[in-house]
């Protein structure tokens, strides 16, 4: 496959492209790279376009409002823009909301996955060689499958077996086990990924790290599950766009890969290192760390999540560039930079953006200005 700095007319389709992790690849892409880009979102509450920030109007992106569960809408985008890979991170991923609304996650993360594979093989199978060969369908998991670790357990590896505890991460197993089968029943070229706990800018404020900053800055409650006690690994999203973009170009087909960063820690400890970083920023409103308030802990909570990264850096040579310290206070001085951005969430402003749905796409291909 084409290394992703050569400028290739067949543009890289990403599902999911203005979620957290999806936006920070497009824009990862579309500065450090010549990569044509046709972004797929069907702008769900967690799908931002303002996440896309300069990438959203850049000559070589595309963003297009469909959703991968509607086989004509996908198909269609296939047809018109043909792309060279897809990079599948289209998902509904908050635990929380998994537990009160079980079936839009099946909907979305299995319905949704078989839809766009279904379409991915028939796109696949009429390509010509070498477009047949140098095709590829990465899809974007997680380390939740893999369910809960023990203290002294070692990290999750590729060949751990699924064990998931939620709706959200049984909903993700069983994407991961529909995109095997195609590869090992109808031979499409797949490319799985498993990441650990993603933080970083652009991320939607249900999750940890952005609650708590939103939080403390409002002066609200920092609320903790539990004891504080569970242990996730973090991995800041720059760092995972990036071994996305690694392991499309050079991961072993049919492969699994393992991205994390390691740096365990528990929840309590993350929020108590926020509230450090808040004193020194906002010392008016210091210490934060009063607003901590511990809250009874959820169904299914899982212990801890480790992640074992030795075969992607062994085979592809990734490792991630950003240490949790680094990664976490670059997270905060961005937050505290773009109130903008985060009021807008907030007030679901950026739900308002009119952009073209799947039929109504300008026809011809992605610019190839820039």
């Amino acid at each position: 496959m084409n290394e992703l700095d050569t400028l290739d007319e067949r543009p890289l389709l990403v599902t999911g492209a203005a979620g957290f992790i999806g936006s920070a690849l497009v824009r990862q892409l579309l500065g450090q790279t010549r990569a044509q880009v046709v972004s797929l979102d069907a702008l769900t509450y967690a799908g931002n376009p303002l996440s896309l920030g300069e990438a959203l109007h850049a000559p070589r992106h595309r963003l297009v409002r469909a959703d991968i569960r509607d086989a004509t809408a996908v198909r269609a985008v296939l047809a018109e823009h043909r792309p060279r890979a897809i990079l599948h991170l289209a998902a509904e991923t908050h635990v929380d909301r998994s537990l009160q609304d079980p079936a839009a996650f099946v909907q979305t993360n299995v319905f949704g996955t078989l839809v766009l594979l279904q379409e991915a093989l028939a796109y696949w199978q009429a390509l010509d060689e070498p477009a047949r060969g140098e095709f590829r369908f990465l899809h974007v998991s997680t380390d939740e499958v893999f369910g809960s670790l023990g203290v002294d357990e070692p990290a999750f590896s590729e060949t751990t077996a699924f064990a998931p505890n939620s709706p959200y991460s049984a909903s993700k197993a069983g994407s991961d086990h529909l995109v095997r089968a195609w590869h090992h029943s109808f031979g499409l070229p797949t490319l799985t990924t498993h990441c650990s706990n993603n933080y970083g800018p652009c991320q939607f404020p249900e999750k940890l790290i952005p609650l708590m900053i939103a939080n403390a800055v409002a002066g609200r409650p920092l609320p903790v599950y539990g004891d504080g006690a569970n242990v996730r690994d973090w991995l800041y999203v720059d760092d995972h766009a990036c071994a996305l973009r690694v392991v499309l170009a050079r991961g072993h087909i049919g492969h699994t890969y393992n991205i994390g960063g390691r740096a365990e820690r528990r929840n309590i400890d993350v929020v108590q290192r926020l509230c450090e970083l808040l004193d020194l920023r906002r010392p008016q409103s210091a210490p934060h760390s009063r607003l901590i308030t511990f809250v009874p802990d959820r169904p299914g909570h899982d212990r801890r999540y480790a992640i074992d990264t030795a075969k992607i850096e062994r085979e592809l040579g990734w490792t991630p560039l950003e240490s949790f310290e680094t990664g976490l206070a670059r997270t905060v001085d961005w937050y505290l930079e773009n109130p903008g951005w985060v009021a807008a969430v907030q007030s679901g402003e950026y739900r308002h953006w009119a952009g073209p749905a799947h039929d109504a796409v300008p026809t011809g291909p992605v610019s190839r200005a820039g």
